[in-house]
């Protein structure tokens, strides 16, 4: 059975691509969650007609994404965490987190986008990665800092 995709499906193809699948998985799984069309003449010009239109969006997507992206690549989000002696932190600073601080700061990131393998659990600087559009991925530092570091840091400045 050859199907035209309607949109990106894993390990079988990206919107607007013609496939071959098998009869049940096209008929019992793409075409009733609407995943899929049949191919036939006109479903493929309809599809045509799709792809220019994506494709101008999806242009127009990647200029708002790249004005994002130069807007964030200057930026520092800084956490303080308790931690321990190793700069072990007793949490971690997860992509939500950072989403958060990023909507503190005035810019709408999806914490699904922030690209963060694992939550991080120690102090220093890291450099995470934002996937703004297919095409453009922003990267933001953040800094994790101990939260007793800051407490002796203020106390040396008020006897200082």
């Amino acid at each position: 059975m050859e199907v035209i995709l309607k949109e990106d499906v894993a390990n079988l193809g990206h919107r607007g691509d013609v496939v071959k699948v098998a009869e049940g998985y096209g008929r019992n799984f793409l075409l009733p969650r609407k995943l899929a069309l049949q191919a036939t003449a006109t479903n493929k010009a309809v599809i045509e007609q799709m792809k220019a239109s994506a494709a101008r969006r999806s242009a127009s997507e990647k200029v708002v994404a790249e004005t994002l992206a130069a807007q964030l690549e200057p930026l520092t989000l800084s956490f303080t965490r308790k931690s321990g002696e190793n700069g072990q932190l007793f949490g971690s600073v997860t992509s939500a987190d950072i989403a958060h601080e990023l909507e503190a700061k005035g810019f709408e990131v999806d914490r699904r986008k922030i690209q963060l393998l694992e939550p991080i659990k120690a102090t220093g600087t890291t450099s995470v990665a934002i996937k703004l559009h297919r095409e453009v991925t922003a990267h933001v530092k953040v800094a994790v800092a101990a939260e007793n570091a800051v407490e002796t840091e203020a106390a040396e400045a008020v006897t200082a």
